[in-house]
């Protein structure tokens, strides 16, 4: 089934000035869904997700956030928090006149989701959270952002040149996901240190208190061996949320790779959202 795609801007204001961000809807009507990236990542990373959504009568809103993809990159980290993208989507959902909406995200885009349902849970119809990035993650994340973080700050030519290259290689000519991670590559120097160094140095996800009041249907999805995003992060958050539903993917590709399970899980819970169907167990996929 074809579905409608329209690609939009907003602007959001800051202590900074106005900056500018792109979205891309799928379908139409009132049940929304806004779907996050992860880190460094475009939005088009969800554009199968979206699409499949769509089909089944959603109107699926994937969205770059501040510092990714085609919105504006601003150099100061003082603008990137897990907050402030959370209220970015607060700010979609005023600009597209959405009152609620399901909102996912993978990585970056399930503590964003998680963030939406602690300073908004009223506009939060439920969560689709894939590898969140909790208590247990924090050194492995360390380990891999911070050199990456201090390159780009202090040898910025190396990322700059790095982006030069892929920004040569034509999209339409690689499979998707090669061009998802050309697309993640393709970032000034100066926007990459201080998106990370934001995200780094600020509060990386709701505290396990907050997580514990947010009343919204959630799917959880976890990955095994996965240690930037390890599976009993996304283990504890099922079991701390009060209405979750867990499902363990076979590994960290098959999403990706093998999306037809996951992605029919995801499509049903969002519809069951939007429906007077009770939440979903949490001990459903476990």
């Amino acid at each position: 089934m074809l579905v409608s795609e329209r690609i939009g801007q907003f602007f959001v204001e800051s202590d900074a000035g106005r900056d500018r961000l792109e979205y891309t809807e799928h379908g139409s009507g009132d049940r929304w869904v806004v779907l996050v990236h992860g880190l460094l990542m475009p939005r088009r990373m969800q554009g199968p997700l979206a699409r499949a959504m769509a089909a089944q009568g959603l109107h699926v809103v994937t969205v770059d956030l501040l510092g990714h993809g085609r919105s504006d990159k601003p150099a100061d980290p003082l603008v990137y928090s897990m907050t402030a993208f959370a209220e970015q989507v607060v700010a979609l959902l005023d600009h597209l006149g959405a009152e609620r909406a399901v909102i996912g995200g993978s990585s970056l885009g399930a503590n964003v989701a998680l963030e939406v349902a602690v300073i908004a849970p009223e506009r939060v119809a439920g969560l689709v959270v894939e590898m969140p990035v909790l208590d247990n993650a924090l050194v492995a994340g360390l380990a891999f952002f911070v050199p990456i973080m201090l390159t780009a700050r202090y040898l910025p030519f190396t990322v700059n040149t790095v982006r030069r290259i892929t920004r040569a290689v034509p999209r339409g000519i690689v499979p998707f996901w090669a061009g998802i991670v050309l697309d993640t590559l393709d970032h000034p120097a100066d926007s990459v240190a201080a998106v990370l160094h934001g995200v780094i140095f600020g509060r990386v996800a709701p505290s396990s208190s907050q997580r514990r009041r947010i009343a919204a249907p959630t799917l959880v999805v976890g990955h095994p061996i996965d240690p930037i995003h390890p599976f009993v992060d996304a283990d504890m958050l099922a079991a701390e949320l009060p209405h979750a539903r867990f499902e363990r993917a076979s590994s960290i590709l098959e999403w990706r790779v093998r999306p037809e399970r996951l992605t029919e899980a995801a499509v049903e819970f969002a519809l069951g959202c939007w429906s007077d169907r009770p939440a979903a167990s949490r001990q459903a996929g476990r």
